[in-house]
């Protein structure tokens, strides 16, 4: 008795990890295109080494929302030794169009193998198709507003540094 519940637990288990899995959709909310200042480099601490890259402003824009990138934030990074893989989190606020402030927190990866990390110090121009920069931007929006639906979501983007600015291409996950 004990061998056949047994198969038949075992049976069930592997009917519900034979179930076709559906990833969850995205949803494209906007790109920012995000401004800075000079890296600030503060040097070497118990983390690694620490970056300070200001924001001083930009321009965003996608289906429901648009408007402005506004200074004052930054994205304070951490670069681990050997320079392949830097922590980012950069934290700043927008203004839409419509005059609605909304605050930023955007925690994410940059991460370069040894193959990229030789053609950069070599002197190469960074392919950004070989560079992986993803982050999982936190929108926190006044409940009375039309943008209440950014804190009840999550999101994630792609970084792409452009001439002049940074693109930061944001998805909804659905």
């Amino acid at each position: 008795m004990k061998k056949y519940l047994f198969l038949f637990a075992l049976t069930m288990g592997s009917t519900v990890y034979s179930q076709e899995l559906t990833p969850p959709g995205l949803e494209f909310v906007c790109e920012l295109k995000v401004t800075t200042d000079e890296t600030r480099v503060v040097g070497k601490t118990a983390h690694g080494e620490r970056r300070i890259i200001p924001i001083t402003g930009g321009t965003f824009e996608g289906p429901k929302l648009k408007g402005t990138v506004l200074s004052g934030g930054a994205d304070y990074q951490f670069v681990n030794p050997e320079k392949t893989r830097t922590e980012i989190e950069a934290i700043y606020s927008v203004e839409t169009d419509d005059g609605v402030l909304i605050h930023i927190r955007n925690e994410g990866v940059v991460f370069r193998t040894p193959q990229v990390m030789k053609k950069l110090e070599e002197g190469n121009p960074p392919d950004w198709d070989q560079i992986y920069f993803r982050a999982a931007p936190k929108f926190e929006a006044p409940l009375d507003s039309p943008y209440n639906w950014m804190n009840n979501a999550i999101f994630v983007c792609k970084g792409v540094p452009m001439k002049g600015y940074v693109s930061i291409q944001v998805w909804q996950v659905l």
